[in-house]
């Protein structure tokens, strides 16, 4: 029953949103526009708010699901297992020879099924974050940062607390890019177009 939900929390995961609307309504392969990145900053970049809303809410939603299958067939550590699944098929798609987005969005949806407070919160402070300096980038950094801290704030069961941690480790990985980016100040901003 575990690896079953585990293939197929991994396999939602993979599930490439932002390429699917580029190609598919757009017509475009958003690997070839904007930052290359398969994620929601690149659709929304590349495409507009609304596709941008899209890819963010489909691709959170992969997270809520992952961790719903976890929680129904084994509980809470199986939910934090499935969890990681899916945003590693986010971030490592099957279906894009395994390549992929960051897994913010994932990682929020899966979040937010764990404990809404910890999501709030941790949103509250990446929206400061962008409105304050109009880096996508930073704020998601930082917020994966904080929400372990979070998770232990809100006393939520441990496989959660490791989890957040895990996440925001790989999303600081699949930021190194920017990181760099943002130490040389070559960093696209919000609301400019590559």
């Amino acid at each position: 029953m575990w690896l079953l939900a585990l293939a197929l929390a991994y396999l939602i995961g993979s599930i490439p949103t932002a390429y699917v609307v580029g190609r598919f309504v757009y017509g475009f392969d958003i690997r070839k526009r904007g930052s290359g990145n398969v994620g929601a900053t690149n659709a929304l970049r590349t495409m507009g708010t609304v596709p941008g809303l899209v890819v963010l809410a489909v691709d959170a939603l992969k997270g809520v699901i992952a961790v719903w299958l976890g929680q129904v067939a084994g509980g809470p550590w199986l939910a934090a297992v499935t969890a990681l699944a899916a945003i590693i098929g986010h971030s490592w798609s099957l279906f894009l020879e395994f390549q992929g987005g960051k897994g913010v969005a994932t990682t929020a949806g899966a979040v937010l099924a764990m404990a809404p407070a910890v999501v709030l919160w941790a949103g509250l402070l990446w929206l400061v974050i962008v409105v304050l300096s109009r880096y996508v980038s930073l704020g998601s950094i930082i917020a994966a940062a904080v929400a372990p801290f979070l998770m232990l704030f809100f006393h939520r069961p441990w496989p959660y607390t490791l989890f957040t941690l895990v996440g925001a480790a790989l999303i600081i990985y699949r930021h190194r890019s920017n990181i760099k980016r943002l130490l040389t100040g070559t960093e696209h901003k919000l609301g400019e177009r590559s």
